[in-house]
């Protein structure tokens, strides 16, 4: 049963973002095509990225009583494309947040500026 903890830690970590992307609509709840490329290429990208790494000696699998032991290449654990999926979804959900919020507030600014010009007041 041990064997399956990080794996399970994954998924429900990846859940737990989906959850948060559903709620915000940031990311696959926005945009699911753009979304499903960014996160799939991210994950090759970092695999082909440890795959190199594997072959020049700088990487290695780690043994580790919480994993499944299977593995997707020699020295590369299933458990790593999960956690390549769970580290560029953070990544997207981040940039999508900032990208947010940070447009809301320049639509919040320009609104109070508009609202300042109609009154004859000074925009703050």
């Amino acid at each position: 049963m041990t064997g399956l903890m990080y794996l399970g830690a994954l998924l429900l970590s990846l859940g737990g973002l989906a959850v948060l992307d559903r709620r915000f609509r940031l990311a696959f709840w926005h945009d699911a095509r753009r979304s499903a490329w960014t996160v799939g290429l991210g994950v090759l990208g970092f695999l082909l990225w440890d795959l190199a790494g594997l072959a020049l000696g700088i990487f290695a699998r780690g043994d580790s009583p919480h994993m499944t032991g299977l593995l997707l290449a020699p020295e590369l654990p299933v458990e790593e494309a999960f956690f390549l999926a769970l580290l560029t979804y953070t990544g997207l959900l981040a940039w999508r947040w900032f990208d947010v919020s940070s447009a809301r507030r320049a639509a919040g600014r320009d609104a109070l500026r508009d609202a300042a010009r109609r009154t004859g007041g000074e925009a703050s």
